[in-house]
């Protein structure tokens, strides 16, 4: 059986946010649509992108199919490893599998729909993790036990805590039901480990935290979505950071090392002689940590110093005197 990896059908890398991984399978299930794709493989290709879209759009699959790791390439021949899915439980296999009587293949309303194909288009891959066809470890979860929803919910924290990491105390409130068969909300505090190097949006998933399973079942899990708040000294953009350093016009004009801020720490970092207003210089790997850490980019911006006394106008009158500087020669026709 070979390895599928869904992130490079789609397009996307590993951090897309659910809105990248819907606006993808949209662009290219309409790019290999049977009904109109001039493509030799479109129908192939059109499950592929279906398989894909089964797995990376539902939190818990995509959560689940994530712990086999980034190492393994497409092709590769794969078994599932021992317990890869323990705290996961798929109801049944993809939406629609007991679709159409006879054959296999897409079956869309439109281009860009959401609908499945039938489950005999699914891969073996698919199958041996998630049931599709009945054959997952998975696959009859829904008739023993059905689960309870998962929930939903944000938490914000600051660049800082995004960096470094963090703990969290939330309190929750969580429905039980009564001996006479009434609901009461019965509120219970958990502890949230927030990873170093965490992004905006990035999803936390707490295994049970969500809605009680009726009949016993298996709680469903909560999913914390981060939102890192805006910092008064950094902007950032994915894993990078950026942060205007004022500078004197001496300190751009001559060069020479400056003192930085970043967010592990102040570092002595080199300007170049000429140095302009506006522009970059790369702390390279000084952004958020990650497989790939971000960079830090020190965007700079000439300060001019007052004429606020009569020493210092005669310093800027030397100035004018001795450099014959005209800023805007370049206007000239």
């Amino acid at each position: 059986m070979e390895y599928r990896d869904y992130y490079k059908i789609l397009g996307v890398a590993r951090t897309a946010t659910a809105d990248e991984v819907k606006k993808s399978y949209r662009r290219l299930a309409r790019k290999f649509h049977p009904d109109v794709s001039k493509e030799k493989d479109a129908e192939a290709r059109f499950k592929e992108v279906q398989e894909a879209y089964e797995v990376l759009k539902d939190p818990e699959k995509r959560a689940a199919y994530d712990q086999l790791g980034s190492n393994w390439k497409s092709g590769e021949q794969f078994r599932p490893p021992p317990n890869w899915a323990d705290g996961f439980e798929f109801r049944g296999g993809p939406r629609g599998g007991a679709g159409r009587q006879g054959g296999s293949g897409p079956r869309s309303s439109g281009y860009g729909s959401e609908d499945v194909f039938d489950e005999e288009g699914y891969s073996d891959f698919f199958s041996s993790l998630f049931g599709g066809g009945g054959n997952g470890p998975f696959a009859q979860a829904g008739t023993r036990r059905r689960a309870g929803r998962d929930h939903h919910a944000g938490i914000d924290i600051d660049l800082q805590e995004a960096f470094a990491g963090t703990t969290r105390t939330l309190e929750l409130k969580r429905p039980q039901v009564k001996s006479d068969g009434t609901l009461e909300v019965e509120p219970h505090t958990v502890r949230v480990t927030i990873p170093a190097g965490v992004t905006e949006g990035q999803p936390i998933r707490l295994a049970g935290q969500g809605e009680p399973g009726p009949g016993g079942g298996r709680a469903g899990d909560l999913y914390l979505e981060v939102h890192i708040r805006p910092d008064k000294l950094f902007q950032l953009e994915g894993r990078d950071v950026t942060l205007t350093l004022p500078v004197a016009p001496w300190e751009a004009a001559l060069g020479g090392p400056v003192k930085v801020p970043t967010l592990a720490g102040t570092v002595e970092m080199n300007i170049p002689a000429g140095a302009q207003s506006g522009q970059k210089l790369r702390l390279r790997g000084r952004g958020l940590p990650g497989q790939q850490p971000g960079d830090q980019y020190v965007q700079l911006k000439v300060v001019l110093p007052p004429a606020n006394s009569p020493e210092a106008k005669a310093v800027y009158e030397e100035m004018r005197r001795t450099l014959a500087f005209d800023p805007r020669v370049d206007l000239e026709r």
